[in-house]
């Protein structure tokens, strides 16, 4: 059996998982990569970021990414799932409203309250930018748990 995920498959793996790495590209092309919440809508990634961030800009300058989720501490045990594409800011409310919907029933148990954050962090994460990341060609993902191991004797 081959280790590869039925694209099935490696959509549930990315619905199930807590917390992805989303990298983008600054300006002189350098990979940024960094760990994100997010949802999946209709086989995109939906995401946020505070508006004031690198993060908004880089997709701004260049929208070129790629996402990745990934599990296992075991080598026998590890399973991932990787996406190339492309991220757009949201301007639709409809979908906009959508993904924010969707963040907080995933990530409610897990958010600090604002009244716990300092003034300037409140600040900072005042204004939201949704973002959606759209796949391009090819899933690139891997169970090992699907591989027969030799039993030691």
């Amino acid at each position: 059996m081959s280790v590869r995920l039925a694209p099935e498959e490696a959509w549930a793996v990315l619905e199930a998982a807590h917390t992805g790495i989303l990298t983008t590209l600054r300006a002189d092309g350098r990979p940024v990569a960094l760990p994100v919440w997010f949802v999946v809508v209709d086989r995109t990634i939906g995401l946020s970021a505070p508006t004031a961030t690198k993060k908004v800009v880089r997709v701004r300058h260049d929208p070129r990414a790629s996402f990745l989720v990934e599990s296992g501490e075991r080598w026998a045990e590890l399973e991932a799932v990787h996406l190339d594409g492309r991220i757009e800011i949201v301007d639709d409310e409809r979908v906009a409203d959508r993904i924010a919907g969707a963040i907080e029933e995933k990530y409610a148990a897990f958010q600090t309250p604002r009244e716990a954050m300092p003034e300037a962090t409140q600040q900072r994460y005042a204004g939201r930018t949704f973002l959606r990341f759209l796949p391009e060609g090819r899933i690139l993902s891997w169970d090992n748990r699907r591989i027969d191991l030799v039993e030691e004797r």
